[in-house]
């Protein structure tokens, strides 16, 4: 429906040089490869403090700036009921010092132009070389002296908690979470933050983790750019040799293996048009093996080779099941991952998953062609000789070569490696870590029509089905209340909120509701008047950037100063929306209403209602089973490019004028992120005028 698009859109060769070929044979023939381009990774050295702080340094004076990554090498650590604690300690080093508060902290840097970030494994930061001092010197407080100031600790941890509300409704980061969680098992690689674990998070627990893990003799380093190797020795202990070492807390954990057979992970998104695939399961694919570069030659040509890969090339391009699928293979010290995936369209999803095992099954089973394999590495020498210009990706790669003890001449010799990598050596590292027979199959879809296509990919024969936050849960649903219908679940709501009778004296309704976009402050106004008025309006920093009025039969949207008539279907798609109780007119004709089951939501029961409207509109709507309460609506809206799931979520009911509304109200689905809304303010029977309600012609 525009006139949610145009609410929610505002939130958010080759060249001929005149050449010509000598021959026919010169026009078809591609260039003969040439050698691997020499990768210049800059004088290298490196030296260690009396603390223990390892510090590595490579020169390049092209440009007259610096690059400082200081990097805390923590090993894993279980938080149990604590999870996220280690990520808010990290976020928490720049948020204020014993000597500066935040202000002073980004006022200093802002003024010599610099960047400084943190993290839960240290503190970075660039700068023009003259200001290096300027810049060490906010970084050394920020890492040496963080005093974890309670306010600011208070204002993190409510943006936590609001990023996993946003989190919990998209799909995307469910699946992610969940094989995560499949494929580390008790490992603390597969904890995963909720808003129970950070609402356990205190400032205590944060500052614990600082003074555990936070030790210059457990840390590296790694100063890039315009200085030489005794400049800095001298900064590094000017600025960093005051840092007191200590004992490292480590604890030892079993590495996690493969499942023995594949299993199926199923969570159900009602109303979702379309499945998140995910086929993972760990490695033992440890950084500066030989492996690692023959793995990241194996991996891109499978899936993280742009659209050129093989998994592209077949489920996109070929199929057209996806816009694009992605797989990848990462090395870890402790334990790394295989990861292949993307979104199909729900009716395809258990033949996208057949494409998935079959190009892994391929490559174990078929040497690659020399021309394809060639294709490949000329790609990966195109892009790792662009990462190399980019200082971040230098510090990373030398950062890398200490904390892994690799050769010296490991990443100057990357490209000579790679292209060193033979079919007979990709097919080997093939049948090692694609294992198409021992992955975790997860899927976040539609149960009703994907569910039951999955089994067949089971070990076992056999789907099991999780929450969205990973729990498990039963794959048959709760039976019915014999008897029950789906207007008696209808009639149960509309009396907890007030009673029909009540509900029909109504004649106007006006909330205003307050969120926050990326910082800013958004005001939504939405009037509702019988008989099916309405007018929508959404304001940021004060401003109007969109209206839309309809005045029962007409529709008008004004946006960014363009305005719109809007008629046929989107016209009468806006007649349900200025419903101000939707549901009072189910019971008339041109309704059809089913109760479809109960559905396990987070901390409940819903039963689940099917509703198609008068002009084919479609939703299903969730009820929960022991307050009668509305917690839920789902529909799918063209959004320009494709069907899109739009859901709606209810809480924090209070009463007004004698009627219950909700006062959190969660929308996902028109924006790359769920927008949560608190009302502010709801007034019953205030006799809007209809001018509010005109169309302009």
């Amino acid at each position: 429906m525009r006139t949610i698009k145009l609410i929610f859109a505002l939130m958010y060769t080759f060249i001929a040089s005149g050449l010509t070929a000598q021959s026919d044979d010169f026009r078809r023939a591609a260039p003969a490869p040439g050698p691997p381009p020499e990768i210049r990774f800059g004088e290298y050295e490196e030296f260690t403090l009396d603390n223990g702080l390892k510090v590595v340094v490579v020169e390049n004076h092209k440009l007259p700036r610096l690059a400082f990554n200081l990097l805390v090498d923590v090993p894993p650590i279980r938080e149990g009921a604590f999870a996220g604690a280690a990520g808010m300690a990290g976020d928490m080093l720049g948020r204020g010092t014993k000597n500066r508060s935040k202000a002073e902290i980004d006022a200093a840097v802002d003024f010599i132009g610099a960047t400084l970030s943190t993290d839960a494994e240290g503190v970075s930061g660039a700068c023009l070389s003259k200001h290096k001092d300027k810049l060490l010197e906010v970084m050394a407080d920020v890492a040496l002296n963080p005093a974890f100031p309670e306010e600011e600790f208070e204002k993190l941890k409510k943006q936590r908690l609001s990023q996993l509300s946003y989190q919990k409704d998209n799909p995307n980061i469910i699946s992610g979470n969940l094989a995560q969680m499949l494929r580390f098992g008790e490992h603390p690689y597969g904890e995963v933050p909720t808003e129970q674990s950070i609402e356990e998070v205190t400032v205590g627990r944060c500052k614990a983790y600082y003074e555990n893990y936070f030790l210059p003799n457990a840390s590296y380093l790694a100063i890039i750019g315009d200085i030489t190797p005794p400049e800095a020795r001298e900064v590094a202990e000017k600025y960093f040799g005051q840092w007191k070492k200590g004992t490292l807390a480590e604890e030892s954990f079993e590495r996690p293996d493969p499942p023995s057979e594949p299993a199926v992970a199923f969570v159900d998104k009602p109303g979702a048009v379309q499945s998140v695939i995910d086929i993972t399961y760990p490695v033992d694919l440890r950084p500066g093996t030989e492996d690692v570069i023959v793995g990241s030659v194996l991996n891109t040509l499978l899936g993280s080779g742009g659209l050129n890969s093989r998994l592209n090339l077949n489920i996109r391009e070929d199929k057209g099941y996806s816009y694009g699928v992605q797989s990848r293979l990462s090395y870890d010290e402790y334990v790394g991952y295989f990861s292949a995936g993307g979104s199909v369209r729900n009716e395809v999803t258990d033949s996208a998953i057949v494409e998935f095992l079959y190009e892994m099954n391929r490559l174990r089973e078929e040497l690659v062609p020399e021309k394809e394999l060639q294709g490949i590495k000329n790609y990966i020498t195109g892009s790792f000789a662009i990462l190399m210009e980019r200082p971040e990706t230098v510090a990373r790669l030398a950062l890398n070569t200490a904390r892994y003890r690799l050769p010296k001449d490991y990443y100057a010799n990357y490209l000579k490696n790679v292209n060193a990598v033979t079919p007979q050596r990709l097919q080997e590292a093939a049948r090692k870590y694609l294992l198409p027979g021992q992955a975790y199959i997860v899927v976040v879809g539609n149960k009703a029509e994907v569910a039951d296509k999955l089994g067949r990919f089971a070990g076992d024969g056999a789907v099991r089905f999780f929450s969205p936050s990973g729990k498990p849960v039963a794959g048959v649903e709760e039976p019915l209340p014999e008897g029950l219908t789906a207007m008696d679940v209808v009639e149960n709501y509309l009396a907890a909120i007030g009673g029909r009778e009540k509900l029909e004296a109504v004649q106007d309704v006006s909330l205003t509701m307050n969120a926050t976009i990326q910082g800013m402050p958004m005001q939504v106004t939405l009037l509702r008047k019988v008989p099916g008025k309405m007018n929508l309006k959404v304001e940021m920093n004060g401003m109007t950037v969109s209206e839309t009025r309809f005045d029962g039969e007409r529709g008008w949207a004004s946006a960014m100063g363009q305005a719109q008539k809007l008629e046929g279907e989107e016209a009468e798609s806006l007649k349900g929306q200025a419903l101000i109780f939707p549901e009072l007119e189910y019971h008339k004709k041109g309704y059809e209403l089913t109760l479809d089951g109960i559905e396990p939501l987070e901390g409940g029961r819903a039963y689940r209602i099917l509703a198609a409207g008068p002009g084919g509109v479609q939703s299903t709507s969730y009820f929960d089973v022991q307050t009668g309460l509305k917690v839920k609506t789902v529909s799918t809206q063209d959004a320009g490019q494709g069907p899109v799931e739009v859901s709606s979520e209810f809480s924090e009911y209070s009463e007004v004028e004698g009627i219950r509304f909700p006062h959190k109200v969660v929308a996902s689905g028109m924006t790359p992120f769920p927008l949560a809304m608190a009302v502010d303010s709801v007034k019953v029977n205030s006799g809007l005028a209809d001018e509010l309600f005109n169309v302009e012609e």
